[in-house]
């Protein structure tokens, strides 16, 4: 069982079969879908899903704090279900693949107390892009 859809059940959140689906969908490393992608592979596996079905599913896991989110360059929001541990973004800015990378050091601490303009900060948001490796040699 993926860890998505053990912390759903964990919760008690009812695990109806298209529910279940986009969570199957949504499982392993990396995944950043957007809705629509999530929408066909969802088909895939239960052909009948509807497209309405999964946004409503996608926005009730965002609501839960299940899967974030993440929205770059005004392309489709995409979701990531890697929800629950400390991790920014490596994005391409030609085919718009995101991969989880997780920076050495505490980037809170790192923004100066000259810098913080006086917020009390409480979280940071890092994007990193590049060309990957896919769009470099093509």
């Amino acid at each position: 069982m993926s860890d998505l859809l053990e912390r759903l059940r964990g919760r008690g959140w009812r695990l109806t079969a298209q529910r279940r689906v986009v969570a199957e969908v949504l499982d392993g490393d990396h995944v950043h879908y957007t809705a629509d992608e999530v929408h066909a592979k969802a088909a895939d596996l239960l052909p009948e899903i509807s497209r309405a079905t999964v946004y409503n599913t996608l926005g009730e896991l965002v609501s839960l704090g299940e899967v974030l989110e993440v929205s770059t360059d005004g392309r489709a929001k995409r979701y990531d279900p890697n929800a629950h541990h400390a991790h920014q973004h490596l994005v391409c800015s030609r085919c718009g693949t995101i991969r989880d990378v997780h920076p050495a050091g505490d980037l809170l601490a790192d923004l100066p107390s000259e810098e913080r303009f006086g917020f009390q900060v409480s979280a940071v948001e890092v994007t990193y892009r590049g060309v990957c490796p896919n769009c470099a040699t093509a």
